[in-house]
């Protein structure tokens, strides 16, 4: 019986640092704060943003040029947007511009990460671009792993030209349970980022990236979420892919091929 009772007694404490902690273990940002140019890129402006709530948002802004998309971009849980320098020189090669929003706690921006500040943050970058001049019609969300879900549901409330997602999870939920399959994850965390149920919702165009070996989100997941999507949709599967290498695999170029192949006004 006393073993019994230690097997209870930890399983709820286990439960209760799980519910009061579990967005310890699901963003680590990165809050070191660099100018574009420190990170290589030339052309590229430091936006600085307020929130809904006072927050200070960084971004990262380069202009499109005439005729072409503007890519606002939502991040990983890890890193800031001097780690992506590269995608981003890469996304902005054929003159596509790009918005980066390092969300809460990542890269200069102030206060804590939740879904729910990621999400409202999201719009607040939508509607720069708008008040900017860049017509709806222009924006493509592109959001990666974690992102996935600000790209999904920021389609949901606002009108795009096309959402791009890059190894997109189902939900966290889905991902705690590959490790934490003991523990009720469902009653447990906080943000659960449903994009399997969310994306239902997105009615642009829509293209999901996913690696084929991804060691973090399985392919099975991104495969979900294109099932669960409207039309018109694509996928794109790349065989040698792992979580954080597809640009290496010529996903940009998949992107590009994609809406490039969009109805002119879709």
């Amino acid at each position: 019986m006393n073993t019994l009772l230690w097997i209870i007694v930890t399983y709820v404490v286990i439960c209760i640092a799980a519910y009061f902690g579990n967005r310890w273990f699901m963003y680590f940002p990165d809050p070191a704060r660099f100018s574009p140019a420190e990170a290589g890129l030339s052309g590229v402006e430091e936006i600085e943003l307020r929130s809904g709530d006072g927050e200070r948002l960084i971004a990262w802004y380069a202009k499109a040029a005439p005729g072409q998309p503007t890519i606002l971009y939502f991040h990983g849980n890890a890193g800031n947007a001097a780690g992506r320098a590269e995608k981003i020189e890469t996304m902005r090669s054929g003159g596509a511009g790009v918005f980066y929003l390092n969300n809460r706690g990542y890269g200069g921006s102030s206060g804590k990460p939740t879904e729910k500040a990621n999400v409202a943050d999201a719009v607040t970058a939508y509607e720069y671009l708008r008040g900017a001049g860049v017509d709806a019609g222009a924006i493509v969300l592109y959001g990666e792993s974690l992102g996935s879900g600000q790209a999904i549901q920021l389609a949901g409330r606002r009108a795009v030209r096309a959402v791009v997602l890059e190894a997109p999870l189902t939900s966290t939920v889905d991902v705690g349970k590959r490790t934490y399959f003991f523990l009720p994850l469902g009653l447990l965390l906080s943000d659960q980022y449903r994009n399997a149920e969310q994306v239902a919702k997105v009615t642009a165009p829509l293209l999901v990236l996913h690696g084929e070996q991804d060691e973090v989100i399985p392919v099975a997941m991104g495969r979900r979420v294109y099932a669960a999507a409207n039309e018109p949709k694509k996928l794109e599967i790349f065989p040698r892919g792992h979580h954080s290498d597809l640009f290496d695999h010529g996903a940009w170029e998949r992107v590009r091929a994609f809406l490039a192949g969009l109805p002119a006004g879709s």
